[in-house]
C-alpha cells in the first residue's frame, strides 16, 4: 500500500525538521561568548535567551498541538519553519540585549514548539505497527542536532562574525525545513474520516468519543504529564552540569566536553533500542523500567571520578534518558483519540519542558551552597524514583462506558 511506504517519508521529514529546529536553538551556547565579546552584553544576559526559549517552548507546545489537531500538521510545521528562519534572521540584527532575548528566545522557542509535538502526533497516526520505533526515529533527529548543527555553528564562527553565522543558519533552515514541511500529510485515518476506525484507531472505544475537556481532565493525561515532568527534572540537572561537574573532579575541559558528547551519542542508540523494546513488550512497561534505570543512572555519577568512570556513567545515562522520552507519545496514542493527539502530546511536552527548566537553576544553587555537585545527583535519583511511582499509577483508559453516550449494556469481558 502507498500509505505503508509514505509513512516512512513522514518519519524522515520529522527527523530532519526536529534536527534543524533543535540544532538552531542549541546553537546559542556556541555563539554565547562571541556575542558577549562583540556586543558587551553579559554572558548571563545572553544565556537568559535560552531560558526564555525553554519557557516559550513549554507554553507554546499545547497551543501548536491543538492547532495541528484542527488544521492538520502541515500548516503548523510550515508556520514554525518560517517563524524559526525569521527569528534567527531578526535576532542576528538585534540592536539590544532585550531585543535579542525576545527575538531569539521567545520567537525561536515558540517556533521549535510548532515542530516537535505536531510531528510526534502526526507520526503516531501513520503507524499501527512499529509505532514506538517510528516515534523514536523522529526523536533521534533531535538527538543528532548537537552532533551536526552545533559543530556547523562552531565552524561558521571561525570565519564569520556571529551575526552573519546566524543568518547562514537561518538560510539553511529555510531551504531544508520548508520543503520538508511540505512533505507532511495528515494520517490516513484523519484525512479520510469516513473510513472505519479499524487498526488505524486502536484507542479504547471509550477514548475515541472523548472531548478535549474530558481528555485534559482525565487521570491518564494528568499522570502522563506528571511523569514527564519528574522524568525531565531527573535528567535536566545532570545533563546541564555534566561538563562543570567533570571539571570540578579534575577532568580537563576538552575531555569534559567529550563526556557530554558521548552522552548525546549514546542517546541515539537508546532511542532506537527503547523503540524496539516498546514495540515488543509494550510502551508503558518499558517506560517504567526505563525510569527506574534512569534514577540509578543519575546516581551513578556520584561514584564517577576518573575519565573512564565518567564515560561509563555518561554512556549509560544518555542511553537511558534519551530512550524513554519518545515512549510518552506512544502511550498517549494508545489511550486517547487520534484527532486530539496534537493537544495531548503538546500537553505532555509542556510538562517535560517545565521539568527541563528546573535542572540548570537547581544544580547551580546546590553547587553554590555546598561547593559540590553530589546532592544534585542524589536529588536527581530521588526525583527519578518519584517518576517511577507516578508512572505506576497510570491505568489505561477503560474499555467500557464511552463518555457522552447513552447507557448501554457493558460488553462481555
Amino acid at each position: 500500500m502507498h500509505h505503508r511506504h509514505y509513512r516512512w517519508v513522514i518519519v524522515g521529514a520529522g527527523g530532519v525538521m526536529g534536527c534543524m529546529a533543535a540544532g538552531a536553538m542549541f546553537s546559542l551556547p556556541v555563539f554565547l561568548r562571541p556575542i558577549a565579546h562583540d556586543t558587551g552584553w553579559s554572558v548571563t544576559g545572553v544565556s537568559t535567551a535560552m531560558t526564555i526559549g525553554f519557557l516559550a517552548m513549554a507554553f507554546a507546545s499545547m497551543a501548536w498541538g491543538s492547532l495541528s489537531d484542527r488544521l492538520g500538521p502541515r500548516p503548523v510545521v510550515l508556520a514554525g519553519s518560517v517563524l524559526l528562519a525569521a527569528s534567527l534572521t531578526l535576532a542576528s540584527l538585534a540592536p539590544s540585549l532585550l531585543a535579542f532575548q525576545l527575538l531569539f528566545g521567545l520567537l525561536a522557542g515558540t517556533a521549535t514548539a510548532a515542530i516537535l509535538p505536531p510531528m510526534m502526533a502526526c507520526v503516531t497516526g501513520w503507524f499501527d505497527t512499529h509505532r514506538s520505533l517510528a516515534v523514536s526515529l523522529v526523536s533521534a533527529g533531535i538527538g543528532i542536532a548537537p552532533m551536526t548543527m552545533a559543530p556547523f555553528a562552531a565552524w561558521l564562527i571561525t570565519w564569520q562574525d556571529w551575526r552573519t553565522s546566524m543568518q547562514i543558519i537561518a538560510l539553511l533552515v529555510t531551504v531544508v525545513m520548508i520543503p520538508a514541511a511540505l512533505l507532511v500529510r495528515r494520517a490516513p485515518a484523519l484525512a479520510h474520516p469516513a473510513a472505519p476506525a479499524s487498526a488505524d484507531e486502536p484507542a479504547a472505544p471509550a477514548a475515541r468519543e472523548m472531548t478535549t475537556r474530558q481528555v485534559l481532565a482525565s487521570p491518564q493525561f494528568m499522570v502522563l504529564c506528571a511523569t514527564n515532568f519528574f522524568c525531565c527534572a531527573t535528567h535536566s540537572g545532570p545533563i546541564f552540569h555534566t561538563v562543570s561537574y567533570a571539571i570540578t573532579c579534575g577532568i580537563p575541559v576538552i575531555a569534559a566536553v567529550s563526556i557530554y558528547s558521548a552522552e548525546g551519542f549514546a542517546g541515539l542508540f537508546g532511542r532506537v533500542a527503547f523503540g524496539l523494546l516498546g514495540d515488543r513488550f509494550g510502551a508503558r512497561q518499558i517506560l517504567i523500567l526505563g525510569l527506574l534505570a534512569q534514577a540509578f543512572g543519575a546516581l551513578a555519577y556520584v561514584f564517577a571520578s576518573g575519565l573512564a568512570s565518567f564515560y561509563a556513567a555518561a554512556i549509560l545515562f544518555g542511553f537511558i534518558y534519551a530512550g524513554i522520552m519518545p515512549l510518552y507519545a506512544v502511550i498517549a496514542r494508545e489511550n486517547f483519540p487520534l484527532r486530539l493527539m496534537g493537544t495531548v502530546i503538546g500537553g505532555t511536552s509542556m510538562a517535560g519542558a517545565l521539568g527541563m527548566a528546573t535542572g540548570p537553576i537547581t544544580g547551580g544553587l546546590i553547587y553554590d551552597s555546598f561547593a559540590t555537585y553530589t546532592w544534585l545527583y542524589v536529588g536527581a535519583w530521588v526525583l527519578g524514583l518519584l517518576a517511577v511511582l507516578v508512572a505506576l499509577t497510570f491505568r489505561p483508559v477503560p474499555q467500557e462506558s464511552a463518555p457522552e453516550q447513552a447507557p448501554q449494556p457493558a460488553p462481555a469481558g
